[in-house]
C-alpha cells in the first residue's frame, strides 16, 4: 500500500473518533452544569478543555458559552469538533478509491450537515449538532466495517481509531482524577456524584460498569473499568489489544524494517495491561501509569509513522 493511502486512512480513522470523543465529552459536560449550582461547575471547562488536550490557558479569556462555541463549531479552532470532521473529509476525498461509496457518502453527508450548523452557529442548539456528530461517527464506523474489505487498509483504519482511542481515555482519566482523586480514601464524595457518573457516561461506559459492578460507584472500580477491562469496547485495554491485532495483521502482509520494533511496542503496553492488578497500579500511582499509556501510544504511532509511512526510499526499494 501506498504511503500516502495508508496516512489518510489511518487520519481519517483518527480524527473522526476525535471527534465523536469530543462531542460526546462536551455532551455529558452540558448536562452535569444544567444539574448543578454554578460554583461547583465554575472548573468545568478548563477541565473538559485539558480532557481534550487543548490549552486550558485559552479557558481564562472567554466565558463558558464562548468556549463551548469555540470547541464545536469553530473552524477556525483546529482542536474543535467541526474541524476534526473537516479534516477527517479532507483525508477520505485523497482516497475516495480505497474506500467504500457509502462510507464516502456518509462522511461528506456529515461535513455539510455540521457546515450548516456551524454556519448558523448563532441560532444552533450545541446538543444537536453534538448528537449529529456522536449518530454520523457511529454510523460511518458501522459502513466501514460492513461494506470495506478487512484488508489492510482497513487494518489502518482500526489502527488511527483505536490509538485515538486509548489516548483520549487515559488523558479524560487522567484531568479526572487529579481533580476528583479519592485514594487512598474509596469512598466518593455525595457532591462528586454526579462528577463519577460523568466521567462514566463519557466513556460511553456508566451501563456497562452498572452491568458489571451494580450502581455502586467506586473511584478503584471506575478505574479499573476503564483501565483493564478487556470486554468493553472504550477501555484502554480493549483499545490497545485491537492495535496490536491490527499491527500483527499488517506485518504479515507487508514486511518492513521496523515491523518487530512496532509489534514489541505494542505488545508491551498490552501485557502491561493485561498483566496488571488495580492495587499494584494505585500503590505506585494512578497518574504516573496513565501518563506512561499516553507515552507508550504516542511511541506506537511515531513508530507507524517510521514504518509505514515516513520510511526511507532505500526501505521501498528493498522490498
Amino acid at each position: 500500500m501506498l504511503s500516502r493511502v495508508a496516512d489518510s486512512l489511518y487520519w481519517m480513522s483518527r480524527y473522526l473518533e476525535r471527534a465523536e470523543h469530543m462531542a460526546r465529552l462536551v455532551d455529558v459536560n452540558l448536562g452535569l452544569m444544567l444539574e448543578q449550582a454554578q460554583p461547583l461547575s465554575d472548573d468545568r471547562w478548563p477541565r473538559v478543555l485539558g480532557a481534550l488536550g487543548v490549552d486550558k490557558a485559552r479557558a481564562a479569556e472567554m466565558g463558558a458559552h464562548t468556549i463551548l462555541r469555540w470547541i464545536t463549531f469553530d473552524p477556525a479552532n483546529r482542536s474543535s469538533i467541526i474541524s476534526a470532521v473537516i479534516a477527517a473529509r479532507e483525508n477520505a476525498r485523497q482516497v475516495r478509491e480505497q474506500i467504500s461509496s457509502e462510507m464516502w457518502e456518509e462522511l461528506n453527508r456529515l461535513f455539510h450537515e455540521l457546515r450548516r450548523a456551524a454556519m448558523g452557529s448563532a441560532d444552533a442548539e450545541p446538543q444537536s449538532f453534538l448528537e449529529v456528530v456522536k449518530s454520523g461517527s457511529h454510523l460511518f464506523q458501522g459502513l466501514t466495517d460492513s461494506t470495506m474489505t478487512h484488508g489492510e487498509g482497513w487494518q489502518f483504519i482500526q489502527l488511527g481509531r483505536y490509538i485515538e482511542r486509548a489516548s483520549a481515555t487515559a488523558q479524560l482519566m487522567d484531568i479526572h482524577f487529579q481533580r476528583y482523586l479519592p485514594f487512598p480514601k474509596q469512598e466518593i464524595e455525595p457532591d462528586d456524584h454526579l462528577e463519577w457518573i460523568g466521567l462514566l457516561k463519557s466513556c460511553t461506559a456508566f451501563e456497562a460498569y452498572c452491568k458489571v459492578y451494580t450502581a455502586d460507584l467506586r473511584a478503584e472500580r471506575i478505574a479499573e473499568f476503564l483501565l483493564l477491562n478487556e470486554e468493553f469496547p472504550h477501555s484502554v485495554r480493549f483499545a490497545v489489544e485491537n492495535i496490536q491485532v491490527a499491527l500483527n495483521s499488517m506485518g504479515s502482509t507487508a514486511a518492513r524494517r521496523g515491523t518487530s520494533k512496532l509489534t514489541r511496542l505494542s505488545g508491551k503496553l498490552r501485557a502491561a495491561l493485561s498483566y496488571s492488578q488495580m492495587d499494584e497500579i494505585l500503590g505506585g500511582g494512578l497518574d504516573a501509569y496513565l501518563e506512561n499509556v499516553k507515552k507508550q501510544c504516542t511511541q506506537i504511532h511515531g513508530a507507524v509513522h517510521q514504518v509505514y509511512i515516513d520510511y526511507p526510499i532505500e526501505t521501498a526499494i528493498d522490498h
